[in-house]
């Protein structure tokens, strides 16, 4: 398997007929405010055999900010749903394989939490939503993909700063403050005028984790895993390089599990009128005492850049 730091997922299961949901109570649902004065942290713990530790309690956890510990506010560790977007490369480098992406992008949608607030954006030079403006987001992958068929054209450039910038903006208007993008791009950019530093600077004061799956283009020179990989490190996320299209399936199989298996812990900003970047770390310590692996962000910015109001056409 070609997968880039990841273990063997399961297929994802088909979702039977939904059936009507009751509306999610205050305790089971995560909803605070993030932003300029909490830190949400989205941390995964497994075992040295990659087997995720799913019911670790508060106590576990340590959250050090530039070395000095910080009071935990929040801490859940259900699987609650999330507001998640798919940022999904329309350019014509995506036309031998775009029929499958889309139908690996309505598997991740069939794999995911039931009542996840989905939305879909797909980008060449312009950016464009796949959902309406009266129905910016949807928990039906049925109605993801068939927007996703009419949004994504495999033509034009490539304005993957602009696309990943807007996704930054869009997942702050979902019903869930846990906030993931899954970004599906070779990686190239040739057409944005969100400059690299400019969108890091916004991925670093943003609470969202941002997932990369970088395909590979063998037609074209233009892809770039590297800028993938800097973008989901800098979030807490994860990327993922496929060889072919099965591992795309898979790779998305993986991510939609770990929105599921992951701890949300949230805690106050320190000195919130300090402007500047902030190193953490999340040191988790089980009460069996094995050695565990864990993944989340490292550090954060304080002075969120402002939205850059680039038009979603």
């Amino acid at each position: 398997m070609a997968l880039a730091g990841v273990l063997r997922a399961q297929t994802p299961t088909p979702r039977p007929p939904a059936a009507p949901e009751p509306p999610a109570s205050a305790d089971d649902v995560v909803r605070f405010r993030g932003g300029a004065d909490v830190v949400v942290l989205h941390v995964s713990v497994r075992d040295r055999r990659g087997r995720d530790l799913d019911n670790l309690p508060q106590s576990a956890f340590t959250v050090m900010e530039d070395d000095v510990a910080q009071p935990i506010t929040l801490f859940t560790n259900e699987d609650a749903p999330v507001t998640v977007g798919l940022i999904i490369d329309s350019s014509v480098s995506m036309l031998p394989i775009r029929d499958q992406v889309i139908a690996a992008a309505a598997a991740f949608a069939e794999a995911s939490h039931p009542r996840d607030d989905m939305f879909a954006l797909a980008f060449n030079e312009r950016v464009r939503p796949a959902l309406p403006e009266r129905a910016p987001f949807t928990a039906d992958p049925g109605v993801l993909r068939t927007a996703l068929m009419s949004t994504i054209e495999a033509r034009g450039r490539t304005a993957l700063f602009d696309a990943v910038s807007a996704g930054l903006d869009y997942v702050t208007r979902g019903q869930f403050e846990r906030r993931m993008l899954v970004v599906i791009s070779d990686g190239g950019d040739n057409a944005s005028r969100t400059p690299f530093d400019r969108l890091m600077a916004k991925v670093q004061a943003s609470n969202a984790v941002i997932f990369t799956v970088a395909l590979q283009d063998p037609y074209s020179p233009g892809g770039d895993t590297k800028t993938l990989r800097t973008l989901a490190d800098a979030s807490g996320g994860q990327t993922f390089a496929p060889k072919n299209m099965k591992d795309v399936v898979e790779a998305l199989g993986v991510i939609a599990h770990e929105l599921r298996h992951s701890y949300t812990i949230g805690y106050a900003v320190p000195h919130p009128d300090r402007a500047g970047t902030r190193r953490i770390r999340v040191d988790v310590e089980p009460p069996d005492d094995q050695r565990v692996v864990v993944r989340s962000r490292t550090s954060y910015r304080v002075g969120e850049p402002q939205a850059d109001g680039l038009p979603l056409r």
